[in-house]
């Protein structure tokens, strides 16, 4: 069974509370605002929102296991909040569960991408996405550098006591030590910045893609960027100036995942600018 319907002039109630809460928000009276929201849960527990809106405030506070909590009951009622999603990403990553904090980012992005592909909030869910990809990539970069150093050591190391024993001249050794060093050397590079392919970056942007699309001319986008110029500048391809209409976007798969292979073996490439 679900639970009882809530009457309507406590559900009014509930909803002024909330609208309170919002207002105390804007002022940054967060205790005032948590306590209305708190209020609005006590008449009407089982609406997800007043739950996000609290855990908004308790973020602001850095009060991150709070934050995780309502936001776990927030998904308990609403798998596809966005919010939910993004702000439980936000305390998992504090506490440094990277693996299922960024889970939790990719989720609300995906999410938000689908409601409002070209909202802030999806921007800043990507900035915060990248920057904790960024972080798990420089510290396994950081593990494999450290590992190859030992390990090249130990191999050259193990060489010097071959050819002290072999006896063999110095000049054969200090080649095979060069060999060596070349060989570590291109096996380090996987994890030092380059150049990121033009094919996967925005024409307009000029940073590689977050979410393609193609146009019926066969030119690729940012999808935010491309519907904020159709938006504002006029609805027309910036690039072949013919005219074009949001619902002739079409999401760029193709390039989509040779962007994501790029990103799991570069992941520098999350650096924002």
């Amino acid at each position: 069974m679900g639970p009882a319907p809530v009457p309507e002039s406590v559900a009014k109630q509930a909803e002024l509370l909330k609208q309170d809460g919002n207002t105390f928000f804007k002022k940054d009276r967060l205790g005032a605002a948590i306590d209305a929201y708190t209020e609005a849960i006590a008449l009407c527990p089982n609406v997800a929102v007043y739950w996000t809106n609290r855990a908004l405030c308790y973020k602001k506070r850095n009060e991150w296991r709070k934050v995780e909590d309502d936001c776990r009951k927030a998904l308990q009622l609403d798998n596809n909040s966005v919010k939910a999603h993004y702000m439980l990403g936000l305390a998992l990553l504090d506490r440094q569960e990277f693996a299922e904090g960024i889970k939790q980012l990719e989720k609300s992005l995906e999410l938000g991408r689908g409601a409002h592909p070209a909202s802030y909030m999806v921007e800043e869910i990507w900035q915060e996405l990248a920057k904790a990809k960024y972080s798990d990539w420089e510290r396994a970069s950081t593990k494999r550098l450290d590992a190859l150093k030992k390990l090249e050591e130990a191999c050259q190391n193990a060489l010097r006591s071959y050819h002290s024993v072999d006896g063999s001249d110095d000049v054969g050794l200090l080649e095979q030590i060069s060999e060596l060093k070349a060989v570590f050397k291109k096996a380090a590079l996987v994890d030092f910045p380059c150049e990121v392919p033009d094919h996967l970056c925005c024409k307009i942007t000029l940073d590689i893609y977050r979410d393609p699309v193609i146009t019926p001319s066969g030119i690729t986008y940012e999808r935010a960027v491309l519907l904020e110029h159709l938006h504002k500048v006029g609805k027309f391809d910036p690039v072949t100036r013919e005219a074009l209409e949001p619902s002739q976007l079409v999401p760029n798969l193709a390039i989509k995942e040779a962007v994501q292979a790029f990103l799991s073996e570069h992941g520098w490439a999350y650096k924002m600018r």
